[in-house]
């Protein structure tokens, strides 16, 4: 990075708004775009991070319409994955009843005027103002991003056209209805946007809870990272370049007009300007106007201070040892509110106010360990006294009041749920300090601006603002929640843009989108259908696709697939051939052989279940047959080594589906009779396939095999590799190197000869690999801990063999600065002074440093006794 450098863009914030902006102005306008995150991980609210090794929680994504909508079906190329919710997904929770909110308006509608036929037409009309106030919300939004001419003149038309859009909420509720169990239940799920029906518009109430999800709600298979990192993936294909850990200073301005940004890298504490002429905050609009030069604040600070402030919230994150379905739910979300009537969202003693309930485990079909999220809106007011403090010098009044606060919530989780306590093995919980820490959000608010009639009136609300060339995206810019910065986003690309690319911008994402081509690699889940055991070393592993519709993709007989496994919360990848043929459409076989201490086989012999979704990529590689490619007639000669036969029963399938009548020889070597695999599959090969010749070679023959013995050698070769036009050999390294010698002694031509010996890169072996590997080693030389000494600390606590010297601190209770746990942010910095250890330092470190001993505690597995420093 340079002291001074410049770009057409920069988009300030990696949330969802400032990632939609940066690709539109990429894509369409053909600019150079730079995104400065101040946070270390990408991605705003589609942000996920873990916990105690296994549990892995959202931060802002809980549930989405399911039919995920034009614009996220446009940030992802339509790759992204929803799991359906169950059809009540929300089920409200009032003193002395119960409602469960359907899926779809009609049903909603018709359950309401079932359980209040008196209000039948009232809840008839009701209806229909909400499609009216939709309609004025999205007018409303539509012109703030137009200019000012324009929003000066459209703003107060719509709101004459639309006045229930900016009508009180609660007003609307009691203008429209006599019962108070209605009101509550129409009024209820404020929560999804902060602000208690007294303060908030109509507008916003109408749009989201009872028309966003009035589709059908879903969540994303893989959790929201998989909307954070296809996002990404797409953006960098567009050549946005991405900084995290990033914090703008000063937006800079000169004769009315942006010219530039002051940048502070927060890695190496350096400060740099970027030129440009164009500036895009997602940073929201109080944070946006913050950094405008000090003889510019004053200028919009009446009109920011006129505007309601935002609510915030405790979150507790919850990890639990068996699944929440034991105790009743099944992945809907559960709202319990305090008071019937909560019109001004009463304010009751922390933990006992509105309390939203989730189960993203439930809903995520690629969720090993389950988890709970339970969110309740507070005034951020109550957390004032300790918002001058850091994590590491908050005191003990602050931590004292956490503990109360998951002690308190978790009783009422309890109340519902009896017996839910005893399965909580992890817990923590958020407060507004840890939003505001990791948001840089005000005060640790929310859900952007409060969704108020004030924010619907302000001219601060949208897009534009009054500086040439600065644009607002995110929340503040359409609406609260992930597609609502989304939304906001587009609008503010929309407002930089040119009308012509603008234009083509929307038509983009209005139309649909296009069919990947054959051939194409996919990226995506697929479910675990049947696992069955073909040998007692070897399992068959059958892949489907999450809506039991046909293949994403298409593929060719030997190719294999890449597979992250969740191992623990680094998933390690692997390649595993594809067994069934290609004609099969609906489903992928795999085979995998049980390896001795195999980290990967390990996991899917001993832990897979049928129903977990596996993320895929393929198909790939070159081992590949197809009907016709071996035009001359000869012989087809497959020769395989144990396991390597898993691609060749693919090819075998491939040509009996294409009625091939030319010879085809498999040569298959193993060494005992119980280790033949495929054998009822190559006897309906044998009778689809009049060519087929198969031999079987053993090298440990039992009583009675009069089949081949030994190795498959130059005998066996001699008599099928001389008219063999096209030969295929896949198994162990060694076998494959005799057989291919031997092949060439024969005269085959290389050429004919295609190999597969793919193996998983060892130089991205994951931190739990590394793991596995220490602990092993530990166990053979009968070591069963290291110790963990502390210079000038007088401390020392103990290390299991395999674990890291962060979770090792952490479980002797040792303090050491921490947070992220994931390498990624820096914060748990030690020096080793002695002993030997493996470590990843990723890369934030200088050259110096590593070699003083500097290394992070979350990457660092000692294999002997250490000497640190803190």
């Amino acid at each position: 990075m340079v002291a001074d450098e410049a770009f057409d863009v920069v988009v300030i914030g990696s949330g969802m708004g400032g990632l939609a902006a940066a690709r539109t102005i990429a894509q369409f306008g053909g600019e150079r775009v730079l995104v400065l995150e101040q946070h270390y991980t990408l991605g705003g609210m589609t942000h996920e991070f873990s916990r105690a090794g296994r549990y892995r929680f959202g931060t802002g994504v809980h549930y989405l319409s399911a039919d995920a909508g034009p614009f996220l079906d446009f940030m992802t190329d339509g790759r992204v994955q929803l799991q359906p919710l169950p059809d009540d997904f929300d089920v409200l929770h009032f003193p002395g009843f119960d409602f469960a909110v359907p899926s779809h308006r009609e049903r909603f509608q018709s359950r309401l005027t079932e359980l209040f036929p008196d209000e039948a037409r009232a809840i008839q009309r009701y209806f229909g103002a909400v499609r009216r106030a939709v309609a004025g919300l999205a007018a409303r939004n539509v012109i703030a991003s137009f200019p000012a001419p324009l929003r000066r003149l459209g703003l107060p038309i719509v709101e004459r056209l639309s006045p229930a859009t900016y009508r009180p909420l609660q007003e609307q509720i009691d203008r429209s209805f006599r019962d108070p169990r209605l009101r509550a239940i129409l009024a209820a799920r404020w929560g999804l946007y902060g602000t208690p029906p007294a303060s908030s518009a109509f507008g916003y109430h109408a749009a989201v809870p009872t028309t966003f999800f009035m589709n059908g709600t879903a969540h994303p298979v893989g959790g929201p990272k998989a909307i954070n990192e296809i996002t990404l993936e797409i953006l960098g294909r567009q050549g946005v370049e991405l900084r995290a850990r990033q914090r703008v200073r000063r937006i800079v301005v000169e004769r009315g007009r942006v010219t530039g940004v002051d940048v502070e890298d927060g890695v190496t504490g350096d400060r740099y300007h970027v030129r440009t002429a164009t500036v895009v905050s997602a940073g929201g609009v109080r944070n946006t106007y913050a950094l405008l030069g000090p003889e510019l604040r004053p200028r919009w600070a009446r009109a920011l201070a006129e505007l309601p402030r935002e609510p915030s919230a405790i979150m507790l994150f919850l990890g639990l040892d068996r699944s929440p379905a034991v105790f009743g739910p099944r992945g809907e979300n559960h709202w319990f509110m305090p008071e019937l009537d909560d019109r001004d969202g009463a304010r009751p003693p922390l933990g006992n106010g509105l309390l939203y309930v989730s189960f993203a485990s439930l809903n995520n079909p690629a969720a090993r360990f389950h988890t709970i999220e339970a969110l309740e809106l507070v005034d951020p007011a109550a957390f004032d006294e300790w918002r001058d403090t850091t994590g590491d010098d908050r005191p003990d009044a602050y931590r004292r009041l956490k503990e109360e606060l998951t002690e308190r919530l978790l009783t009422r989780l309890e109340q519902r749920w009896p017996g839910l306590r005893d399965t909580v093995a992890f817990a923590e919980l958020a407060t507004p300090l840890s939003f505001e820490t990791y948001q840089r959000s005000v005060r640790g608010s929310f859900y952007g601006l409060a969704a108020t009639p004030e924010r619907l009136r302000s001219p601060l609300a949208g897009p534009r603002t009054p500086v040439k060339g600065l644009f607002v995206a995110g929340q503040d810019a359409w609406g609260p929640g992930v597609v609502g910065a989304l939304a906001g986003g587009l609008m503010a690309a929309t407002a930089a843009l040119r009308p012509r690319q603008a234009g083509t911008m929307w038509r983009t994402i209005r139309a649909r989108r296009p069919a990947a081509a054959p051939g194409t690699i996919w990226r995506g889940y697929l479910r675990v259908a049947r696992i069955q055991a073909v040998t007692p070393s070897i399992r068959s592993i059958r892949l489907e696709p999450m809506d039991d519709g046909p293949l994403p993709f298409t593929f060719l007989a030997g190719q294999y697939l890449k597979i992250d496994l969740p191992v623990a919360v680094e998933p390690i990848e692997r390649s595993y051939s594809i067994s069934s043929g290609p004609g099969a459409g609906r489903y992928v076989d795999i085979a995998v052989k049980r390896e001795p201490n195999g980290l990967g086989s390990g996991f899917l012999h001993d832990d897979l279940e049928v129903g977990l979704a596996l993320r895929v990529t393929g198909p790939q590689g070159e081992f590949t047959w197809s009907a016709g490619v071996d035009a001359a007639g000869g012989t087809l000669l497959l020769i395989a080594g144990g396991v390597g036969i898993t691609p060749l029963i693919s090819v075998l399938s491939a040509a009996a589906d294409a009625n091939h009548r030319g010879r085809v020889v498999l040569l298959a070597g193993y060494r005992t009779e119980d280790e033949i695999p495929f054998r009822d599959e190559l006897e309906r090969l044998r009778s689809r396939l009049p060519g087929l010749e198969v031999m079987v070679f053993l090298t440990r023959p039992g009583e009675g095999w009069t089949g081949g013995r030994g190795r498959i050698g130059l005998d066996a070769l001699c008599q099928h590799a001389v008219d063999a036009d096209r030969v295929h050999v896949c198994g162990p390294a060694p076998m494959m190197q005799d057989v291919i010698g031997l092949l060439m002694k024969l005269g085959v031509p290389r050429t004919a000869v295609r190999t597969e010996a793919f193996v998983s890169d060892g130089g991205r072996q994951t931190r739990r690999e590394k793991a596995h590997a220490v602990a092993l080693a530990a166990a053979e030389a009968g070591v069963d801990r290291f110790t963990i000494d502390v210079k000038d600390g007088d401390a020392a606590f103990p290390c299991a063999p395999g674990q890291t010297v962060l979770d090792a601190a952490n479980e002797a209770r040792f303090p050491l600065p921490q947070s992220c746990g994931e390498g990624a942010c820096g914060t748990c910095r030690v020096r080793v002074l002695s002993g030997r250890y493996e470590t990843e330092t990723r890369g934030l470190f200088s050259t110096e440093e590593i070699a003083a001993g500097w290394l992070l505690a979350c990457q660092t597995l000692p294999t002997e006794d250490l000497l640190i420093a803190s």
